[in-house]
């Protein structure tokens, strides 16, 4: 048997797969149906224990062309049933070995219909997954005591600037634990993109003489990237800026807006927004816990897209500088493909501010 104790005392139990450790993290739940692997691999959960809603994951294995990030950061997966026979044709290990390759515990068998309600009721709770229960209100208390994600950026983000080389704009990405199909998209589009660690300084950011900026997604708190929002303040004045997620969030800071830890956040591929402009409904990819205020919003920026669901922020613009952002995954893997345009407004943008100064 192996267990999951959460911070207010109760205990799921279930059976064990992946690796056999002990581990701590912040409990959420994803609503997508397929994607378990670029869920798992994806930097936004990290120190984060996933549980997957859909009864049956594991089905099609893993494939190392669908990884999100080389090291996941994630703590633990969580499912009601992982399938005992995983077939496709890309496969190259299944889930379970998957897991125990990069130690990360998983449990099968919970409720977790019941465990998901609880998180919506009472909103994320800590847990640990362990294989001893023996002093479950000492496990309670450690978890209470503890915060889980705190200085996790530093942990995903690259430590070093490295390029993803083409021949047409170049653009320059902050790192604050960046998605792999982000770097597709862009280099789909020919960009020749340097990825910096998320601490870079606006001027080491203006010497890579970018035509535009894109603020990747991660994990943790945007309040503790507040000197990554001074920077954004400065290069959104010079350069095109796109925030994604997490840059979405370090983009509104940058300008004056506010955020808040939501309830439960939004994980999943099945979220809709609306674009406000246009009324259109698009079905969207989401990973975050934090979201920008609404109520904060300054008078230089303006809501472009909303959560149909909640209402919650979900784009801005600037209103004097070429500079936008959403909290949804345009790059959608997984997930719909509804919004992978906002990659081409951000080409199109680029391409208007170079004509521009050229014809100065």
């Amino acid at each position: 048997m192996r267990y999951l104790v959460l911070e207010d005392g109760s205990v799921y139990a279930g059976e064990g797969f992946g690796a056999e450790v002990d581990t701590d993290g912040e409990v959420v739940f994803t609503t997508g149906m397929t994607g378990y692997q670029e869920a798992i691999t994806d930097q936004s959960y990290a120190n984060q224990i996933l549980v997957f809603t859909n009864p049956l994951i594991g089905n099609y294995g893993v494939t190392l062309a669908d990884f999100e990030s080389i090291k996941p950061e994630v703590k633990g997966v969580i499912c009601h049933q992982v399938a005992r026979r995983p077939d496709n044709w890309r496969m190259q290990t299944s889930l379970p070995d998957f897991l125990k390759q990069i130690g990360v515990p998983g449990i099968q068998g919970i409720d977790t219909r019941a465990l998901v309600k609880k998180l919506r009721i009472h909103g994320t709770l800590k847990g640990r997954i362990t294989d001893h229960v023996e002093a479950t209100d000492e496990i309670a208390q450690e978890l209470q005591a503890k915060d889980v994600t705190k200085g996790i950026i530093d942990v995903v983000s690259t430590k070093t600037a490295y390029p993803v080389p083409g021949s047409k704009r170049n653009v320059v990405v902050i790192d604050f634990g960046i998605k792999h199909s982000i770097l597709r998209e862009l280099a789909k589009r020919d960009c020749n993109c340097f990825v910096l660690p998320y601490t870079a300084t606006a001027q080491e950011v203006l010497n890579m003489h970018p035509d535009g900026v894109l603020l990747s997604n991660g994990p943790g708190d945007p309040l503790e990237m507040m000197d990554a929002a001074a920077m954004v303040r400065e290069i959104e004045q010079v350069v095109p800026v796109f925030g994604i997620c997490m840059g979405h969030q370090v983009f509104a800071l940058a300008n004056g807006a506010k955020t808040y830890k939501m309830k439960f956040g939004h994980r999943g591929f099945n979220h809709p927004v609306r674009e406000i402009a246009t009324g259109n409904i698009g079905f969207t990819s989401q990973n975050h816990g934090y979201a920008v205020d609404g109520d904060s919003i300054p008078d230089d920026l303006m809501v472009t897209h909303v959560e149909v669901n909640d209402g919650t922020v979900e784009g801005l613009r600037h209103k004097h500088y070429p500079a936008f952002s959403v909290q949804f995954h345009p790059d959608a893997t997984p997930g719909p493909h509804d919004e992978e345009s906002l990659f081409d407004d951000f080409m199109d943008m680029i391409d208007q501010r170079k004509e521009a100064k050229q014809n100065a």
